[in-house]
């Protein structure tokens, strides 16, 4: 299988829609309730922690699916690279939601998994310090997303992972930039799940 092959494949698996066919199941529109983001937070918010704890494995492993597949297949590094960076993609511009799509932390998680394993625990720990502190998720997403590239540098991964992490942070940011404003201006809200 091809590199370009392997790229098209992570595209498509990251645009599967985790959040939208959970939420269709328990009968909400997840683009319509909450905040209207696809991920697992406004899915716990609007659908029930069990179904955003569903979401955010679904979006984590079709991160990390295509990654582990391009090792499998023995490509090298940068062909490894894009197609976490490609799943990435996937997730945010969606090809079965018109190009739109979710903010792509937990997807950005396990396609970091994958690509370089050993950088993953500093920002989660950052996230989940964040999260105890101040119970923002955007918050502790954009904290997180800013140290995962050099993170990825630290640990001396080959330069393709360092690359693709700075992609994928600029990515993942771009699409918390409402969010940002938000804290700028003191609205952000604190995360609260719904009983399932």
């Amino acid at each position: 299988m091809s590199a370009v092959v392997v790229i098209l494949v992570a595209y498509v698996a990251g645009s599967i829609p985790t959040g939208v066919l959970l939420g269709r199941a328990a009968g909400v529109d997840v683009r319509r309730e909450g905040s209207g983001n696809i991920g697992a937070t406004n899915v716990a918010r609007t659908a029930g922690r069990t179904l955003g704890i569903l979401t955010l494995i679904g979006d984590a492993l079709k991160g990390l699916l295509p990654v582990l597949l391009a090792r499998a297949l023995g490509l090298d590094e940068a062909a490894v690279a894009a197609a976490a960076v490609a799943t990435l993609c996937g997730h945010v511009f969606s090809m079965f939601l018109r190009l739109r799509g979710g903010k792509g932390v937990a997807t950005g998680v396990g396609a970091l998994l994958g690509l370089a394993p050993a950088s993953l625990p500093i920002p989660l720990v950052i996230f989940a310090a964040t999260i105890a502190v101040t119970r923002i998720v955007s918050l502790a997403s954009i904290l997180a997303v800013l140290l995962a590239p050099l993170a990825v540098f630290f640990f001396r991964y080959p330069p393709p992972a360092t690359a693709a992490a700075i992609i994928m942070a600029l990515l993942i940011l771009y699409r918390h930039r409402e969010n940002m404003s938000r804290l700028l201006a003191g609205t952000e809200r604190r995360f609260e799940s719904k009983k399932a």
